[in-house]
């Protein structure tokens, strides 16, 4: 997924000044962003946000849905039209694409076309340039409901190769009414055959009505958990679909509870991971050390350089780079 804000701001994210070094509770308001106009699909998005850019090396966490589609093929004249999101660069990151409901079709600059399903991870890593788009399929379910987000790639790998991988199949745990799935890292002991740069987690808990479970943490990371769907308790917090709840350090376990009896019970999302200590700067849809590494991957874009190959089959134009600030990129600390 892209960045389509016209005026982006840029951040510095990284660096260990602002990660909690204790267990803490704080409950991040993210804003709205259309993504593709006024009919365009409608994100929340707690990553970066005021306040905090990071928790461990996830930069980036775009929440959308549930909304109702109506397809341009289904002829319905109200609603969403759904995901359509043009080809467009990144470098210095990996995208990560999860969804609870519906399906996306993706198509990079290497050559894969992919659509993914609930319960399926699109991982896309960027490296030194790559160039994607994402949208709903022709043929679609009535719903479309999911998370976007990125990892920053520590320094020695901002260089590497572009890859795509879709790993259909991802390790998941039952047991206290908590279905846990791993979709990076490793938690519990089970470990996701997914591909990462830096030590992190990201599972999905499905709780089910009344569960209440202990998840083991590991204490030198740094957590947060995004609400996705129901209403839960997390380490004492109420949280409905929204706000990003921040945890901080120091944690060796977790405790999750399903706040409604019955009903289709909660999803939440876990992310965390070791304090990335590298300062970086984000802007648009592009991440790197310097202003002149944005200005430089901003201009090989709009040239149509190699750098950031090309997109087939995707029936649009490719998306132009919003004019660069009018000052120089600059550090603003982890946390504002």
């Amino acid at each position: 997924m892209s960045n389509l804000e016209r005026d982006p701001v840029a951040s510095e994210c990284g660096g260990g000044v602002g990660v909690a070094a204790e267990p803490v509770r704080d409950l991040l308001t993210g804003h709205q962003v259309a993504l593709g106009g006024p009919r365009g699909l409608e994100v929340t998005r707690t990553l970066p946000t005021r306040g905090r850019r990071m928790v461990g090396a996830w930069c980036f966490v775009d929440h959308y849905g549930p909304v109702a589609i109506d397809g341009a093929t289904a002829g319905r004249p109200n609603g969403s039209a759904g995901m359509r999101v043009p080809p467009h660069p990144h470098t210095g990151l990996q995208t990560v694409s999860w969804l609870v409901e519906g399906e996306v079709l993706h198509r990079d600059s290497l050559g894969s076309t992919q659509l993914v399903t609930p319960g399926q991870l699109n991982l896309m890593t960027a490296g030194h340039g790559i160039s994607h788009s994402e949208e709903t399929p022709r043929e679609h379910s009535p719903r479309l409901h999911g998370v976007q987000l990125w990892v920053a790639l520590p320094g020695a790998a901002v260089s590497t190769a572009p890859a795509f991988a879709h790993h259909a199949d991802l390790p998941v745990a039952t047991g206290d009414g908590v279905t846990t799935t791993v979709i990076m890292g490793e938690l519990g002991g089970a470990a996701s055959p997914a591909r990462v740069l830096t030590p992190l987690v990201g599972a999905e808990l499905r709780l089910a009505p009344g569960a209440a479970a202990r998840l083991p943490l590991a204490p030198d990371f740094e957590h947060a958990v995004l609400p996705m769907a129901g209403s839960a308790q997390v380490d004492g917090v109420p949280l409905a679909p929204g706000p990003l709840l921040y945890l901080g350090t120091g944690r060796r376990d977790l405790a999750v509870a399903c706040a409604d009896g019955e009903g289709p019970g909660a999803r939440l999302l876990l992310i965390g991971g070791v304090p990335f200590e590298e300062k970086l700067v984000m802007w648009w849809n592009l991440v790197g050390r310097t202003h002149e590494e944005i200005v430089r991957a901003r201009e090989q874009w709009q040239a149509a350089d190699p750098r950031f190959g090309t997109v087939t089959g995707y029936d649009g134009e490719r998306l132009p780079a919003p004019a660069m600030p009018a000052t120089p990129l600059k550090p603003r600390g982890r946390v504002s």
